[in-house]
């Protein structure tokens, strides 16, 4: 991505929700832009005239996504369609001589395979807003593992093979003292939404299992449903929740107490869809009182095509963190890459996580370092993402020894315990999603943004001998999560500030966040008064050139104080008024998805979609 030309800061161009236009996931979007004014009633903090505030924050956001470009017309395939209301939507779509294919009451919408002409007249719809539905993929994935991998003990001495499938996430994470005390999750349901849930293996996860859908085979929403054939999701759900004990006789689970819904809606490799994954949100903010579910983990995402609040994943997502559901969300493995956050991630709401390495010595926590892969924002927005980090190296879980990851990584099976080691994001979300049941177990009185408040002031930052920060915010958020100080810490009020999740929702406001970029390229935290804060990463941390050497570990300090305490974990009225008049267009040839493909466009999906970022390949690092 190239930096704006020296003197001016990337351009507003957005829309609201309700607008009308097409977005296409796959690869494009088509609308039209209407001017506003702005508006700043989100902001806590005066700063001057209404005309000093709306220069401020118009330098401030973010443009469209690079793949937000237009273009003289949108090709046929499957959509999302919204027009205010589910019946209206409905009746545009029939009004152009399509079927209703299924409705996502959630987000008032309808969906419909659509020809390219159909397409062209809805979108001339001034009512009308489209969306191409995308594939999702898991994010995380696995490499084949050569015997030793270089594993190390503290001592330095080589680990053999079968030492790679102990594990010491829970103990980094700060979560072994808690269960020892009694703090397991008990009490606690968590949603995993993914691949499905294997019935066998030592972990016997589904006999805590209080409910389920299978969204690819509707009806077969009973307990009983269990099977993962992709095995991602039993991978996720034994690290939140699992109670299986390594070779060392240790859990590997976070919360081996909490209860669990399992929701299917990724096939067999890997790749689900928008319409199958706001299904299965939409069922399960509807069964949040039946089952107690209080957390939602999703890892997975694809690359953003529009501005948080346009995309309908995005806005399922955003209903369930509004019903009281903490949504916890993969950052991504798209990494070291700035502005490479996907959907959900880049919604500002929720828990964003990127992932942490163990650098090959899973007992020593001294070299540990954030993940190259690990993606990184700020969103397009200007949003800080990811909010924290977790453990997300050579992570080991349940796995069906058939599966197709098993299968396509025999070397990192070890299958008369039906073990599995992989890296990603995914695994550093479903950690973080087992510490939240542990906190809600704790005080079960919290609301989702107070979860998200106490998990980031609890964070512990990576930092240089000199205590400096490592990283800066836009690549480490707050820093790594730890368990026992989330748990104990009671600060509120310190996340999702400025913000209004039912005017974002309802399509009256939306919001962008405090991050820009320079002329230079790089990006910085705005002070209210437009100025940087700090100097470089080596100072504050709050600008970063992008540079970072990946090769050695820094201490994630406890007792390192924020400069500015957490307001860069606000958000601001978005400014849709300046959007540039001599036509400046982001840089046509940035790629946003640089994945390689995990598979052969063999997905069993949508004719001419491929899945989004299906290939987030993870290295062994």
């Amino acid at each position: 991505m190239r930096p704006a030309p020296a003197g001016r800061q990337p351009p507003h161009a957005s829309m609201s929700a309700r607008q009308h236009g097409v977005i296409d996931g796959s690869c494009s979007m088509k609308f039209k832009v209407a001017a506003s004014v702005l508006t700043l009633g989100a902001v806590a903090m005066a700063i001057g005239s209404s005309a000093d505030r709306n220069d401020l924050f118009a330098a401030r956001v973010w443009p469209q996504s690079p793949q937000a470009e237009a273009r003289p017309s949108a090709s046929g395939g499957r959509y999302i369609v919204q027009a205010g209301s589910l019946e209206t939507a409905r009746k545009q779509v029939e009004a152009v001589g399509a079927s209703v294919r299924g409705e996502l009451a959630l987000i008032g919408a309808v969906t419909a395979d659509l020809t390219s002409e159909q397409v062209g007249r809805l979108s001339r719809d001034a009512g009308s807003h489209l969306f191409r539905d995308t594939a999702l993929s898991t994010a995380g994935k696995s490499r084949v593992v050569p015997d030793t991998a270089g594993y190390r003990f503290v001592d330095g001495t080589a680990m053999k093979a079968e030492k790679r499938f102990t594990t010491n996430y829970p103990a980094l994470a700060g979560a072994t003292e808690l269960q020892q005390s009694g703090i397991t999750g008990r009490g606690v349901t968590i949603a995993i939404l993914d691949s499905g849930l294997w019935g066998g293996g030592k972990d016997q996860l589904h006999k805590r299992v209080v409910g389920s859908l299978d969204v690819l085979n509707p009806g077969k929403d009973k307990a009983e449903v269990k099977k993962d054939p992709y095995g991602h999701g039993t991978h996720i759900a034994s690290i939140a929740a699992g109670d299986t004990p390594g070779d060392d006789g240790r859990s590997f689970g976070i919360a081996p107490e909490a209860d669990l819904v399992i929701v299917r809606a990724f096939d067999e490799n890997g790749v689900g869809t928008y319409e199958d994954v706001i299904a299965g949100i939409q069922w399960i903010i509807q069964n949040k009182a039946r089952y107690n579910i209080r957390v939602l983990n999703l890892s997975f995402g694809a690359p953003a095509s529009s501005n948080y609040w346009e995309d309908p994943l995005n806005q399922a997502v955003m209903a369930a963190w509004q019903a009281g559901i903490v949504v916890v969300a993969a950052a991504g493995n798209e990494g070291p890459d700035p502005m490479t956050v996907g959907v959900p991630g880049n919604t500002p709401y929720v828990i964003t996580v990127g992932a942490l390495t163990d650098n090959y010595t899973p007992f020593d926590g001294t070299d540990d370092r954030l993940a190259s892969f690990s993606s990184t924002g700020p969103t397009f927005e200007g949003f800080v993402k990811p909010d924290v980090l977790a453990p997300g190296g050579h992570m080991v879980g349940s796995l069906w020894p058939a599966s197709t990851l098993a299968n396509v990584d025999p070397g990192s099976v070890k299958k008369d315990q039906s073990l599995f080691i992989m890296s990603g994001t995914s695994q550093a979300t479903a950690l973080t999603s087992g510490v939240v049941a542990l906190m809600l177990q704790a005080d079960p009185s919290l609301t989702p943004t107070d979860v998200k408040c106490r998990l980031v002031a609890s964070a512990r930052p990576a930092v240089t001998p000199e205590g400096k920060l490592a990283y800066s915010v836009f690549q480490q958020g707050a820093g790594l999560l730890n368990a026992q100080d989330a748990v104990r810490e009671v600060v509120r009020g310190c996340s999702n500030q400025g913000l209004d999740i039912a005017a974002d929702i309802a399509g009256t406001r939306h919001f962008g966040g405090p991050a820009n970029q320079d002329a230079e390229g790089n990006f910085y935290i705005m002070d209210m008064d437009g100025s940087t804060w700090g100097g470089d990463v080596s100072s504050d941390g709050y600008t970063w050139s992008r540079g970072y050497t990946w090769t050695r570990g820094y201490t994630w300090s406890r007792g390192y104080t924020w400069s500015r305490g957490y307001t860069w974990n606000r958000g601001y009225t978005w400014n849709r008024s300046n959007a540039w008049a001599s036509g400046y267009t982001w840089s046509r040839g940035y790629t946003w998805s640089r994945s390689v493909p995990w598979w052969d466009g063999s997905q069993n999906v949508n004719p001419g979609m491929k899945p989004a970022s299906a290939g987030w390949l993870v290295p062994n690092e």
